[in-house]
C-alpha cells in the first residue's frame, strides 16, 4: 500500500453560485426588489465585519458565461457555520429571486512537509495564514474541480510518496512562476464533496487564467494524471456592483 501523505487544514470552504430568477425579479414591485438588496447588502456587511475581525472571508464575484450569474465564496472556521449561514441567505428575500445551480464544499488544504519539525502549525503566523487566508479582491476569479487519475498504470494513488512528492515539486515550479500574477488557494474536498480538490485562482489579468492552465497541461502531474471539472471564470462582484448588476 503507498503511504499517504499526512496534509495540514484550515478554513471549511463553500462555494456558491447561483443564477438570478430574471422574469420574477422583472416582474416583482419596485419596493419588494428594494428591499431584497437591502437585505443582499445587509449579507454583504456582515460577511465583510466577519473578515475584519479574521473569524472568515468572502469574496463575490459575477460570473461570465450560462452557468451561473455570481458566486459567493465563503471560507469559515467550522462546518456548522457554513451551514449557518447559507442556510440563513437562502431564507432571505433576496435568495427568493436565485436558483442555486452548483455548489462545491472543502477545506483550505497545505502538504503538511510546509511545517516546520517540532512546531504547532497553527503557531506559526506564515503558515496559518495560508491555512485561514483572507480571499484576494482581484479582478477576476477562476474556479475548477480536479481529481487524481486513479485508472489502470496511470493511479496516481500507486506511486510511492517520494516520486509523487518529487512530480508535485516539479508541478510546484510551474505555479511560482506566476507568483504576483495569480494567487491560489486549493482546497481539499475528498469524503466532502464529488471531486477530490478545488482550485481557486484570483488575478488582476484574466490571461493568466489561461497562460498558467495551458503551461501546467504539459507537465506530467496534469498531463498523466489529472481529471478536471467545470471551470467557472467571473469579474469582481462588491455591493455597487451587484446594484448595477440588479438595476433594470
Amino acid at each position: 500500500m503507498s503511504e499517504a501523505v499526512q496534509t495540514l487544514e484550515g478554513w471549511y470552504a463553500l462555494h456558491d453560485f447561483r443564477l438570478i430568477d430574471w422574469i420574477a425579479w422583472k416582474a416583482a414591485p419596485p419596493e419588494q426588489r428594494r428591499q431584497a438588496q437591502q437585505e443582499l447588502n445587509s449579507f454583504l456587511q456582515d460577511w465583510q465585519q466577519k473578515e475584519n475581525d479574521k473569524l472568515g472571508s468572502t469574496a463575490v464575484y459575477s460570473i461570465v458565461g450560462q452557468k451561473a450569474d455570481f458566486v459567493f465564496m465563503h471560507l469559515r472556521e467550522t462546518l456548522e457555520e457554513l451551514n449557518e449561514l447559507e442556510h440563513a441567505f437562502n431564507k432571505s428575500a433576496f435568495a427568493d429571486f436565485t436558483i442555486p445551480v452548483y455548489s462545491y464544499v472543502s477545506i483550505v488544504e497545505l502538504s503538511s512537509y510546509l511545517a516546520k519539525p517540532g512546531t504547532d502549525p497553527m503557531q506559526d503566523p506564515d503558515l496559518l495564514a495560508r491555512l485561514k487566508p483572507i480571499l484576494p479582491k482581484a479582478k477576476h476569479i477562476c474556479f475548477y474541480p480536479m481529481n487524481k487519475k486513479r485508472e489502470g498504470n496511470d493511479n496516481w494513488y500507486m506511486l510511492g510518496a517520494d516520486e509523487r512528492k518529487t512530480l508535485m515539486r516539479s508541478h510546484g515550479m510551474i505555479g511560482r512562476t506566476y507568483a504576483g500574477k495569480v494567487k491560489q488557494i486549493i482546497t481539499g474536498s475528498v469524503g466532502l464533496d464529488d471531486w477530490e480538490w478545488g482550485v481557486t485562482l484570483f488575478a488582476e489579468d484574466a490571461l493568466q487564467f489561461k497562460k498558467l492552465v495551458y503551461e501546467m497541461r504539459f507537465d506530467e502531474v496534469s498531463a498523466k494524471y489529472g481529471e478536471f471539472g467545470d471551470f467557472y471564470v467571473g469579474n469582481l462582484l462588491d455591493e455597487s456592483g451587484f446594484g448595477k448588476l440588479l438595476r433594470l
